[in-house]
């Protein structure tokens, strides 16, 4: 029962991972988890078994991966990038299930922080005598399951505050649409939407800029994230796109008025209250009530003031900073932060270069 991790073990649960990425906020309340059930053979390693978390949240990762398997899942060692769960439901817990299949040892990469497993299930696979070997790849892991963690453990979702400033930091001209970046920018701030369970924006930008917040890459439409826009009063304009197209994609307006005017009730639009401090919603507890809803990633998208609202809360997680090449000049609007004013508990991740455009994603520390 050795915590020995190999040089093949690493490259094996770095392939877990990148599975698990293809369901990501596609699973509901569960993460997207990835399973490899792998045979070794003469220095030879053979997948014969894969698994990722069915989209909606089940079945799970290791019980797909075992049932592809079959009989040649005896004896061979499983990669999971999550611990494996321990409770009992209508169903028995996967990682009773591998030790069922004859699993002889198992890599994780994380323990669940869910209260029903947290331990649990690696000690019911070391009690059974299996070879364990726990937090490969954890640091990537973490990032991956970012969303999940900060749900059970911080009680709120992933915050992702999205950018785009011009190169003489504006986000904008005043009163209109001002597109900063070019097209692979928006490309990738795309594949960001799919990848987000949720996307908010103020009332404000849905009036200066009527945007979709959809997914719009060819075959990820189906992908498109729950919208939510932050209107106190509950004004939004009913003939939005954002309205329009709510009985497609999930609109939720987050208000203080205990009910929705008729005609945006009509028009498919969801009521999502919250209290109101000195005329503004209160986002801490917007943010618990979400993560109770089972949204696990947030991608804050726009303007500046709920932008700012949230980095003054200190609720944001993540900034995809995008800096376009155009100049917007003296009727911009002033973005809340540039590339050499964000603030010091955050640290420069990686940056991209997309076309003429750049990207720089900051971290929490």
């Amino acid at each position: 029962m050795k915590n020995e991790i190999s040089q093949v073990d690493t490259r094996l649960m770095a392939a877990c991972l990148r599975h698990a990425r293809r369901h990501r906020a596609l699973t509901g309340t569960n993460p997207s988890v990835g399973t490899l059930l792998v045979q070794f053979s003469h220095g030879q390693a053979k997948i014969v078994g894969r698994g990722i978390t069915a989209q909606g949240g089940r079945p799970h990762a290791e019980r797909l991966a075992l049932d592809r398997a079959g009989d040649a899942a005896r004896g061979a060692t499983a990669y999971v990038s999550l611990e494996p769960c321990a409770h009992h439901g209508a169903t028995p817990p996967c990682a009773q299930a591998l030790i069922d299949a004859g699993i002889a040892r198992v890599v994780t990469a994380w323990t669940d922080p869910d209260s029903r497993v947290d331990g649990k299930g690696h000690a019911m696979l070391r009690d059974a005598g299996m070879d364990l070997s726990i937090g490969c790849r954890s640091v990537e892991a973490s990032k991956d399951l970012a969303g999940y963690l900060n749900r059970k453990q911080k009680n709120r979702p992933q915050v992702i505050l999205k950018l785009a400033v011009s190169s003489d930091g504006m986000l904008g001209a005043k009163g209109r649409e001002t597109p900063i970046t070019g097209s692979l920018a928006r490309a990738y701030v795309h594949r960001m939407r799919a990848e987000s369970d949720a996307i908010m924006v103020g009332r404000k930008t849905v009036e200066i800029d009527d945007p979709q917040l959809t997914c719009r890459l060819h075959g990820l439409e189906h992908r498109s994230p729950h919208r939510f826009v932050l209107d106190t009063g509950a004004m939004l304009n009913v003939d939005s796109k954002l309205a329009q197209s709510a009985h497609d994609v999930p609109v939720s307006l987050v208000t203080a008025q205990t009910k929705l005017p008729q005609k945006l009730q009509q028009a498919g639009i969801r009521h999502f209250a919250s209290e109101a401090v000195n005329g503004r919603l209160a986002l801490p507890e917007l943010l618990e009530d979400m993560a109770a809803a089972g949204l696990s990633i947030l991608m804050v998208e726009g303007g500046g003031a709920v932008a700012r609202s949230f980095l003054e809360a200190d609720l944001v997680d993540e900034i995809a900073l995008f800096t376009g090449h155009v100049t917007v000049g003296g009727d911009g609007v002033v973005s809340p932060l540039s590339k050499n004013s964000v603030p010091e508990r955050f640290r420069l991740e990686r940056s991209l270069v997309l076309g003429d455009d750049t990207l720089d994603i900051f971290a929490r520390v």
